[in-house]
C-alpha cells in the first residue's frame, strides 16, 4: 500500500507501465466533474467514479476486500475519506469465493489499521492490500483507477 499526495505521484510511476498513464488522466482532466459511471481510458486502465454517503467503520468492513488482477489507486474528489486495511497474508477467514468476474475477494477479518486521505492525495492498494472504504460523516466522491496487474 501507498499513501501520498498527488504532487508526488510521478515518484511511482516505475513500479508499473500504467501508472504514469493513470497520473496523466488525473492531472489532465477536471477530475471534479466527472459523473458517477465506469469507463476505460486505455488498454489495462479503468475509472470508475462513485459519488455517495459515507459510512461507518462497522459498516464499511462488511466490504474488506482484496483484487487478483487490478491495483486501485483510489482518490477522493470530495471528501475527507477513511479507509481500512490489512495484509492479504494476515487475513485468514475469507468471506465467500473469489469472484473472477468481479475480481473480488471478500474477508471478515478485522483491520489492522485505518487512515484518512484528504482531496489531492491518494493511495495506490495492491493484490496484497485487504481494504474497504468509502468510512466518512459525508458525502463522498471519489474516483478509483483499475489498473491490471
Amino acid at each position: 500500500m501507498i499513501v501520498d499526495s498527488l504532487q508526488n505521484a510521478a515518484r511511482y510511476y516505475g513500479l508499473h507501465p500504467n501508472f504514469k498513464k493513470a497520473f496523466d488522466y488525473v492531472n489532465q482532466n477536471d477530475i471534479s466533474i466527472l459523473e458517477e459511471g465506469a469507463f476505460e481510458i486505455g488498454e489495462g486502465l479503468k475509472v470508475i467514479v462513485i459519488v455517495g454517503e459515507g459510512t461507518t467503520k462497522e459498516e464499511s468492513i462488511k466490504g474488506f476486500e482484496c483484487h487478483d488482477k487490478n491495483i486501485d489507486i483510489q482518490i477522493p474528489i470530495k471528501g475527507p475519506e477513511t479507509f481500512a486495511w490489512k495484509p492479504r497474508e494476515k487475513c485468514i477467514s475469507p468471506n465467500g469465493e473469489y469472484s473472477d468476474e468481479r475480481d473480488v475477494r471478500f474477508f471478515y477479518d478485522k483491520p489492522d489499521m485505518f487512515f484518512e486521505l484528504q482531496e489531492k492525495q491518494f493511495t495506490i492498494l495492491f493484490p496484497e492490500d485487504v481494504h474497504s472504504a468509502m468510512i466518512s460523516e459525508s458525502s463522498l466522491k471519489k474516483i478509483v483507477i483499475k489498473v491490471k496487474v
